[in-house]
């Protein structure tokens, strides 16, 4: 187990939402009468996390306003690990024993969870994974000896190798559910009967 008070946790919300259509980012959307990528925040504020920061780019949401430190992502463009690098760097520069990435974009994460991945985590090389029970997803935590190892990362398919190869927590699908485009967040509103929900 790791200690979440030795932990920080790191939110990507950084991401273009390419695939969610000229809208701007899809984070501002209206889940459950609060902005789409602001859940995760509001359901992780009570944990005591050592720090806790949102990597952003575009989106309006005021994440200081729950107790992040903003690092903003000037270009996201760069490669798909570049908000994970500036997350892991923070965690290291901040001496923490391990870092949670999580995703904006996955509202249903819930603080138990998070606990339940910090509980598998067997010391600072370990690796865990959230699972639906088919295959590994965020959020992520790394321990602090895997962080030189997360940084170095500049190709997809080593991320996914590395996050395979880690413990997997299995959790209800549901709670992994990961929003990019509209009709994702349309079945979403509709599974939970959100009043954004269309008639």
């Amino acid at each position: 187990m790791i200690p979440v008070e030795q932990t920080v946790l790191a939110l990507l919300a950084a991401g273009k939402s390419k695939r969610f259509g000229d809208i701007g980012s899809k984070l501002d959307e209206m889940f459950l009468s609060r902005p789409l990528g602001l859940h995760v925040a509001v359901t992780l504020e009570d944990v005591p996390f050592k720090e806790r920061v949102a990597i952003t780019n575009g989106c309006e949401i005021d994440f200081a306003a729950h107790r992040f430190t903003i690092i903003p992502d000037h270009d996201p463009d760069r490669d798909m690990a570049s908000a994970v690098r500036l997350g892991v760097e923070r965690a290291r520069d901040a001496g923490a024993a391990a870092v949670i990435i999580a995703l904006a974009d996955m509202p249903r994460v819930t603080a138990t969870h998070i606990y339940r991945l910090l509980d598998a985590a067997d010391g600072p090389s370990a690796v865990v994974a959230s699972s639906n029970g088919r295959y590994p997803s965020p959020p992520v935590l790394f321990g602090a000896a895997r962080f030189d190892e997360v940084l170095a990362i500049r190709d997809d398919q080593d991320a996914r190798d590395m996050i395979r190869a880690g413990v997997h927590v299995v959790t209800n699908e549901q709670e992994l559910i990961d929003v990019d485009t509209p009709e994702e967040l349309e079945q979403l509103r509709a599974l939970v009967h959100a009043p954004e929900a269309r008639r």
